[in-house]
Formats: C-alpha cells, sequence, structure tokens
C-alpha cells in the first residue's frame, strides 16, 4: 500500500503542474486570440485548443480534488452515526465512487475507439486524443480513491 500511497503523491503533484500550466496557458492562448482579432487575422484554431485545454483543467482539477479531499460532501448525518456505522457507509461511498469512475474510464476509452476517425475541425487532430483524457484521469482519481481507502481505515476519515 506505501507505493499506491507514493504514487497517488507523485501523481497528485504532477496535476498540479500541468493544473497550472493548463490555466496560465488558457489565459494566455485567450489574451493571443484577442489580441489577434483586433490587431489582425483571429487565430482559427485557438478556441478549439482552449475548449479541449478547459476539459482537461476540469479533469485535472477533479483529480486534484480528490486527492485533497475537497469535494463538497453533506456530513450532517453521518457525522452523528457510530463508528462502525460511519465507516461502512464511507466505504460504500468510496466503493461507489470507485464503480463510477470504473465506468466512465471504460466508455473514455470505448469512445476513444469509436470516434477515433473523427478530426477536430480547427485543429485536425484525431478525437482519439480528446478522449483519451477520460480514462487517464479516471485511473488517476481511482489511484486517489484506494489510497482514501486505506486513511478510513487508519481513523482519518
Amino acid at each position: 500500500m506505501a507505493f499506491v500511497t507514493v504514487l497517488s503523491d507523485r501523481v497528485n503533484r504532477a496535476c498540479e503542474v500541468l493544473l497550472f500550466v493548463l490555466m496560465i496557458a488558457m489565459v494566455a492562448l485567450t489574451t493571443a486570440q484577442i489580441f489577434c482579432r483586433i490587431f489582425g487575422d483571429a487565430l482559427i484554431w485557438s478556441e478549439e485548443l482552449v475548449r479541449f485545454m478547459l476539459v482537461g483543467a476540469s479533469l485535472v482539477g477533479a483529480a486534484v480534488a480528490f486527492y485533497r479531499g475537497s469535494h463538497i460532501s453533506i456530513t450532517f448525518l453521518t457525522e452523528r452515526l457510530p463508528r462502525p456505522l460511519r465507516l461502512f457507509v464511507a466505504v460504500l461511498v468510496q466503493s461507489m465512487a470507485v464503480a463510477f469512475f470504473v465506468i466512465v474510464g471504460w466508455y473514455g476509452g470505448a469512445l476513444m475507439e469509436s470516434e477515433a476517425f473523427q478530426t477536430t475541425p480547427a485543429l485536425g487532430i484525431s478525437m482519439r486524443w480528446v478522449y483519451a483524457m477520460y480514462p487517464f484521469f479516471c485511473v488517476v482519481v481511482i489511484i486517489h480513491l484506494v489510497v482514501g481507502f486505506k486513511c478510513l481505515f487508519e481513523g482519518d476519515s
């Protein structure tokens, strides 16, 4: 389990850097697009690229939030439960989250295959690479959730 914890920590650090880079790149590219529209020809590919970067940043941000345990939750009921029942509910919720991300990752992989022949209008890249974000970041979130199981049983819930 120590390997998975170290892996989760390192992957999260990379995700935080990637999230920062994506946000800065989106701001810079959008600003460049505005200047190009005002003073010359529009960058026809920039809107599409920023849209894909926004989707990627959302997925990376979700992965970072799962690592930090900072997603919104309603705990006023579970906090009143006895410890064994609270642990059971927490394990059930973690298990449902893992199942959800397995399904999303699976269908993301299916989309990669079924839409591989389609290309993006402005950039001309295969949609396979756009849809690859889903299975990849689902795996990242599942790694963080597995580490979350460890924390539940150590009493860090």
